[in-house]
């Protein structure tokens, strides 16, 4: 069984040098490819990945977005499994064959994702429910204050992080999937350049009676907000473009509420083409 590992890099060159050492150090047994899809980095991304024989580069031309750019990186290449892995991810040894082993233990999964941890060690709440206004809310509260560490959010989230679940969505940071499955659900969804687009992915799964499925069994570090520092109103203009699309996708009787609901807080996006300067 082939894996193939699609990193999505923009103007992350430290992070995905980093995240490309660790998964040669030492790389997974599992037969795989490496393949990073550059979405047009000005920062020497290319030039990384030239340093590092046997992964290969795709440069995109532009900034595709996320989906877009993971999905030229999937038709590229033809592994049986196939990896979505943010650049700004370490692997540990061993975590890439643990959740390999994971997924082949279970049939009837499509989607496997592992536990996340920030790089202070703490467990990110990297699954959940399908989008909802109360499920957003719940999932944002929840992050916030374990981040400011109230108690007991972050005991909490260890303990949520601590089981194997079946969420209705797992992270795209670290996303494993048979590429049948992938395939059967028309790969992610290239209306969305940045945000929500796992939590669609997995929905189309779990709709051709699929299962997705969380473990702690298997680990990775996410070294996340570093793109979203360096252009915090483009990533809102995304994030904000993304939630829409789901809603009147998943949710179309909540989808004006939404819109209403931005255009009173002064955010909601012009209908305008995608953020080209977006992470």
């Amino acid at each position: 069984m082939t894996l193939a590992i699609i990193i999505v890099s923009y103007n992350a060159a430290a992070d995905l040098e980093r995240c490309l050492r660790s998964l040669h150090e030492p790389p997974p047994e599992t037969p795989h490819v490496i393949v990073v899809v550059d979405n047009a980095s000005s920062d020497g991304s290319p030039d990384v990945v030239r340093r590092w024989p046997g992964v290969r580069l795709i440069e995109a031309g532009a900034n595709l977005g996320f989906a877009r750019a993971n999905n030229l990186g999937i038709r590229q290449t033809a592994g049986e499994l196939i990896l979505l892995l943010n650049s700004d991810t370490v692997v540990p040894p061993g975590a890439v064959d643990r959740l390999v082993a994971d997924l082949r233990a279970h049939p009837d999964v499509a989607v496997v994702g592992p536990r996340i941890v920030d790089a202070g060690g703490r467990a990110e709440l990297s699954f959940g429910r399908a989008l909802t206004p109360l499920g957003e809310l719940r999932q944002k509260t929840i992050l916030r204050l374990q981040q400011r560490g109230v108690r007991p959010f972050p005991r909490l989230v260890e303990r949520l992080t601590g089981r194997v679940r079946y969420p209705d969505w797992v992270s795209g940071a670290c996303l494993l999937v048979r590429r049948a499955d992938a395939e059967q659900v028309g790969l992610l969804d290239e209306r969305y350049f940045i945000y929500a687009e796992d939590v669609d992915f997995c929905a189309a799964i779990r709709a051709a009676g699929r299962r997705v499925r969380f473990t702690p069994d298997a680990w990775i570090t996410h070294l996340r907000g570093r793109s979203v520092a360096a252009a915090p109103a483009a990533t809102e203009r995304a994030y904000r473009r993304s939630q829409i699309l789901f809603y009147e996708k998943h949710r179309p009787r909540w989808a004006p509420w939404l819109r209403l609901y931005l255009r009173l807080r002064g955010r909601l996006p012009a209908p305008s083409d995608r953020d080209a300067d977006a992470p």
